[in-house]
């Protein structure tokens, strides 16, 4: 420990040493603090639930495999519909239980426009459960 004097002739500089016992009392009660906690947080109450065995259940939705070329054509699952039927024809899907997914498979240069008609019909007869199909190889 350093103490300081009033005689200027044996003036030192400033003290460089760091205080590591307010540090060292600090940890200290930490470490206590979660000694008597630890054990506290580890006590669960024992139920002894029933046992039932059951299997997923794995039956998968029907989709719809929609298709638009590049030219404007648009296709419902390989056939070839109008646009002026899809309303019709999404309203039905969307009445069906469970709601059948619509796949929606857009030719890389077909016209945005037309790919949010179709989107924007299918929401307006309530299918909820619209995704895109992609091509992953580059």
């Amino acid at each position: 420990m350093a103490f300081g004097s009033f005689d200027s002739k044996r003036h030192q500089g400033p003290m460089a040493e760091i205080n590591v016992v307010p540090l060292v009392d600090v940890m200290l009660v930490l470490l206590v603090v979660f000694i008597i906690t630890a054990p506290l947080l580890t006590n669960a109450v024992k139920i002894d639930l029933p046992k039932a065995s059951s299997t997923a259940n794995l039956t998968q939705p029907e989709h719809i495999e929609f298709g638009i070329r590049e030219d404007g054509s648009l296709f419902w699952n390989g056939e070839k519909v109008e646009e002026a039927n899809l309303h019709q024809r999404f309203l039905k899907e969307a009445s069906k239980q469970p709601q059948p997914e619509l796949h929606l498979r857009a030719d890389r240069y077909a016209h945005y426009e037309l790919v949010a008609k179709v989107m924007s019909e299918a929401a307006k007869a309530g299918m909820i459960r619209i995704g895109f199909v992609t091509d992953p190889r580059p």
